[in-house]
């Protein structure tokens, strides 16, 4: 799901970027860069992960949360630089409609099941407050599908893959942990 994010950045934001503020160029060229090195950090997890995944091998374990650490220390250099210095220019060069489309990427690469499981997370792993502000933006039939459905099968999710939270409130906390990798192996799959 990074990656598909990343992606639409790529093709459908940095690009008009470089081209209508030529000063960001620089810039332009370290988030592809960064882009470019979270996609190989995934490619080399995802064997990994699956070998964890069907056998539970305490070394496969370990060399997985390595990885993760790896790539959420590249994340966080490209996270905080993208929003610190070249978040300002794009919301100044690009148009709604520009900005829009990236979004846009994302959702049409997605199985809407997917989408209703992600959004769960995202709600579950936000304060209260945030939650809020972020629902009340969300389009009215995505809300009630969300409401019907989607609470549900993120719920089911969790039970799922995380035995020990049995609800929301508990995997909001688990991944709120320090050092878990949770939410990060959950946006990766």
């Amino acid at each position: 799901m990074l990656h598909i994010r990343h992606e639409g950045e790529d093709l459908l934001a940095y690009a008009q970027l470089a081209g209508r503020a030529p000063g960001c160029a620089l810039h332009v060229a370290q988030m592809l860069e960064q882009h470019r090195q979270v996609g190989q950090r995934l490619e080399r997890i995802e064997p990994v992960r699956r070998h964890w995944m069907e056998t539970a091998d305490a070394a496969a374990g370990e060399e997985l949360a390595e990885r993760y650490e790896d790539l959420s220390t590249l994340l966080k250099v490209n996270l905080l630089r993208e929003v610190t210095e070249v978040m300002p220019v794009v919301d100044r060069v690009l148009s709604e409609k520009e900005m829009v489309a990236v979004g846009q990427h994302g959702i049409e690469q997605f199985d809407k099941k997917f989408l209703m499981g992600y959004l769960g997370m995202m709600m579950a792993t936000n304060p209260l407050e945030d939650r809020k502000a972020f629902f009340k933006e969300i389009p009215a039939p995505v809300r009630l599908a969300y409401r019907l459905v989607g609470r549900r099968m993120f719920g089911d999710n969790i039970r799922r893959s995380f035995p020990g939270a049995k609800s929301r409130r508990r995997f909001s906390r688990f991944v709120s942990t320090p050092g878990s990798h949770a939410a990060v192996s959950l946006m990766t799959v």
